[in-house]
């Protein structure tokens, strides 16, 4: 179990001069806007507002990097697939994103969020294709399955595993209500580190 002392903000950053020194390694958080990435960050560190939070989808614009317990890093990727968000801020935002994926060392897993309530999106499918290009393990979380009964969780957890060709083990029901799913997205960070 990974008792959290310290958790706090290092930086934001646009491109890969700007990331913060490759000396501890990275658990990164993506999924589309609003499926709640700061909510579960801030849950696994037994925080309210280390990341800031918002009902207004494509607030992220950049990688947002924090440090835990000066032992590893989350990194907390802009959400993708809103169309508010001005198109040259968009733009940035897949060359920002894949050369993160592409080129950090330190990576050792990236956590995808999906809504429980909701089918998977062809941009979810590429990301993972992506990432299994690319030999990147990741783990798919499934957020807000306290809206939802146990059972259909279950069913909505098949549902998305078919449809993504995902093994048993890639893919957690999640809740910040609950605290569903909380202690083995922990334990699998901590396997991966």
């Amino acid at each position: 179990m990974m008792k959290i002392t310290s958790a706090e903000f290092i930086k934001s950053a646009l491109k890969q001069s700007d990331y913060p020194g490759e000396s501890l390694p990275e658990v990164a958080f993506a999924g589309k806007s609003n499926v709640g990435k700061s909510t579960l960050i801030n849950t696994l560190l037994n925080r309210k507002n280390l990341v800031k939070t918002s009902s207004s989808p494509g607030r992220t614009q950049m990688l947002n990097f924090f440090r835990i317990n000066n032992q590893i890093n989350f990194v907390d990727f802009p959400g993708y697939g809103f169309a508010k968000v001005p198109v040259r801020v968009r733009a940035q935002w897949k060359p920002m994103v894949e050369n993160y994926l592409k080129y950090r060392k330190t990576l050792k897993m990236v956590i995808i969020l999906l809504d429980a309530r909701r089918e998977p999106s062809s941009d979810d499918a590429s990301l993972i294709k992506w990432l299994e290009t690319f030999g990147i393990p990741f783990l798919i979380v499934l957020t807000k399955s306290d809206k939802i009964s146990k059972n259909k969780c279950s069913a909505q957890k098949k549902i998305i595993k078919d449809f993504l060709l995902l093994k048993d083990e890639e893919i957690i029901c999640f809740s910040a209500v609950t605290g569903m799913g909380k202690q083995e997205i922990i334990k699998r960070i901590i396997r991966v580190i």
